[in-house]
């Protein structure tokens, strides 16, 4: 890596002490958070639900109770049936733009570039304008090569692997390649 390797100023004890600190730390707040929902529920149904007081009520009183319980049961299974139809009509619609956000993604791709060539003296125009006046040629500074020189090198000799297989095996045959190789002529 380009930057040197630093070494840690906490000591690995002081970081498994700091680690239990912070899960305890966590476990009491899971801990409080529960508490707290606990108590806000209790709290909202002592609001909403009344103590239902049935001694000493007639047989039509009674009657009278249960189709009022039963009203407002109906009710609330209402309320609760168009905010479950609600959050399944959000959730089929989220799903419906992912797949748009998708969709999109795939349609604009971006273009394969094309290699262009442009000349460094014409780049440099371009770039700082009509006011450029240095030349750069830079194919003048290239050594030139002819085809001919490369292939007259080396003339390549192929011969059968399978000749002199036995003589060249062993440490005397490993020496034999070694002193070819040293040898200009190749023998």
């Amino acid at each position: 890596s380009p930057f040197p390797q630093r070494k840690s100023k906490i000591t690995a004890s002081r970081k498994l002490l700091l680690k239990s600190l912070m899960l305890a730390k966590a476990k009491e707040e899971w801990d409080q958070e529960i508490v707290d929902k606990q108590a806000e529920k209790e709290r909202y149904l002592s609001e909403r639900v009344t103590p239902l007081h049935t001694s000493g009520l007639s047989l039509s009183q009674l009657q009278d109770l249960c189709r009022e319980l039963h009203e407002k049961v109906e009710i609330v299974d209402e309320e609760r049936y168009d905010i479950e139809a609600k959050c399944n009509h959000n959730t089929r619609e989220i799903k419906d733009l992912k797949i748009k956000v998708l969709d999109l993604r795939g349609k604009f791709k971006r273009p394969p570039l094309r290699r262009v060539r442009v000349s460094a003296d014409a780049m440099l125009r371009a770039l700082l304008g009509s006011k450029h006046k240095v030349s750069m040629d830079l194919r003048a500074n290239l050594k030139s090569v002819k085809k001919e020189d490369t292939e007259k090198e080396r003339p390549v000799e192929v011969g059968d692997w399978r000749k002199n297989v036995e003589a060249m095996s062993g440490m005397e045959g490993r020496k034999k390649m070694f002193d070819a190789a040293k040898s200009p002529t190749g023998q």
